[in-house]
């Protein structure tokens, strides 16, 4: 039987996508670095992303970050041929997980795994070590969630992409209790909250992520802190959020944060084209969530 996503999940969209960059203010990088490559993946430049990101690892051949932030590029790649950014296709939750005529690249997704394993095994090795090594915690964190966004959004096993999320949240988890204060860690578990609190009821009893209720929130206020706070997910952050607040009837703040990303990121087409269907949507007044526009 084909692995679904239930009907109302909003959730495996986000775990989705993937790393942002820096915090409010554009990035000022230096020109081989993980800050500098996540730049160019938001402004859709996917292979000069990679160049950086190869040369960075090439540097840093301990370091399991670059092969995960190496990953993201890849999957925001297949997001944008795929058009799964798309505003569209998350407005009505069919779409997430009904979507035909979509497949995977072959070539992309061979690379994509092969980083996601050399990030995981990067990251075990120094844990090994270091089981508080916070660098080797965050980069199996985003590991994990990057893959239940390719098996979700990509490969199309709704189902199966549950277990990916949340394994990554008891790894997020356990960076937060060590450091409280790990601004990026609080990406994964805003999007648990919010995903376990979009869920139909009769699924909660069967799906259980640690330290998380289903407050939307809550789950609110943590993207938040990491939009304020993060150095690598502040731009992630706003997206997530700019998604959320459509969905919870909030247009005008969804085209504030799209306006602020538009002004980090001109070179990204998707940006742009969204800010306008944002701004349309907020100067007509609708406020009913798109979740109940069925």
């Amino acid at each position: 039987m084909e692995n679904r996503l239930p009907k109302r999940s909003f959730a495996t969209f986000v775990c989705c996508v993937v790393i942002g960059c820096a915090t409010f203010g554009r990035i000022q990088a230096a020109t081989i670095s993980p800050e500098a490559a996540l730049d160019r993946m938001y402004n859709f430049d996917f292979p000069n992303a990679l160049q950086i990101l190869n040369q960075w690892n090439g540097a840093h051949p301990e370091d399991p970050l670059g092969h995960a932030l190496a990953a993201a590029t890849y999957l925001f790649s297949e997001f944008a041929r795929l058009h799964i950014l798309d505003g569209e296709f998350f407005e009505d939750d069919k779409r997430i997980v009904e979507k035909q005529g979509a497949s995977a690249d072959p070539k992309v997704r061979a690379s994509f795994y092969n980083e996601i394993n050399k990030a995981k095994q990067l990251a075990q090795a120094r844990l090994a070590k270091d089981p508080n090594d916070q660098n080797a915690l965050f980069a199996y964190t985003i590991s994990l969630g990057l893959t239940g966004d390719y098996v979700s959004l990509v490969e199309k096993r709704g189902v199966a992409s549950l277990a990916y999320s949340k394994e990554a949240q008891t790894y997020a988890v356990r960076l937060l209790k060590i450091n409280p204060n790990y601004a990026d860690a609080y990406i994964t578990t805003g999007f648990s909250e919010y995903l376990v609190g979009s869920l139909p009821f009769f699924m909660r009893w069967f799906v259980h992520f640690d330290d998380t209720q289903g407050d939307k929130q809550l789950a609110i206020k943590r993207l938040q802190k990491v939009a304020r706070d993060g150095h690598f997910l502040g731009p992630y952050a706003r997206i997530l959020l700019s998604i959320i607040y459509l969905r919870e009837h909030e247009p005008a703040k969804s085209e504030a944060l799209l306006a602020q990303l538009l002004q980090e990121f001109p070179e990204n087409p998707l940006l742009k084209k969204e800010l306008g269907k944002v701004k349309l949507l907020a100067q007509s007044g609708q406020q009913q969530p798109v979740a109940e526009r069925q």
